[in-house]
């Protein structure tokens, strides 16, 4: 028997959304349409994410928030919250990770282990391959919804989509 799968909107906040933002995705707002109709087909099988920074900073973070001292806020700074279009769904289950990759125990004991994914959001380039990558290894069927992900920029979302493209039959994308 095969279960429905689950939709996992990653990270769609506002340091992500706004302009301003030095990790701003350019083509954020095209991903909310696709996004809302992702959550209209999914009902309560829906999961958004939030990234925030670690507490204690350590190992590669250190030079990573040296690099991008702008996100190291307290974890809930309104630049952490998610975008008003998202917020309003008012979607089922948020989990809060410290990690670009989503996948780990919190989002396992949602949708239980080997799920189907589908895979929305941002950073196309870093928060969903790190989820994707991490979920199929794990077991996980994966599906990346092309066009309700955006990346840091056009050819950081091409590439990040060729390379999620080489872990088929664990992962695929839809164009």
């Amino acid at each position: 028997m095969t279960l429905a799968p689950w939709l996992v909107v990653i990270d769609a906040q506002r340091i992500f959304a706004d302009p301003a933002s030095q990790w701003y995705a350019p083509r954020f707002a095209e991903t909310l349409a696709p996004i809302r109709d992702l959550v209209a087909e999914h009902g309560d099988r829906v999961v958004q994410t939030r990234w925030v920074p670690p507490h204690a900073k350590h190992g590669s973070w250190i030079p990573y928030f040296e690099q991008f001292p702008f996100a190291d806020r307290e974890q809930h700074d309104p630049l952490f919250d998610m975008v008003e279009e998202i917020a309003e769904l008012r979607l089922p289950y948020t989990i809060t990770e410290p990690t670009f990759g989503k996948w780990g125990e919190r989002l396992r004991d949602i949708v239980h282990a080997d799920a189907h994914l589908m895979l929305a959001g941002v950073a196309t380039d870093c928060c969903v391959l790190s989820t994707a990558l991490a979920a199929a290894d794990a077991g996980c069927t994966v599906e990346v919804v092309a066009a309700a992900c955006a990346g840091s920029g056009d050819e950081a979302h091409e590439r990040a989509l060729a390379a999620m493209e080489l872990y088929a039959p664990q992962i695929t994308v839809r164009r």
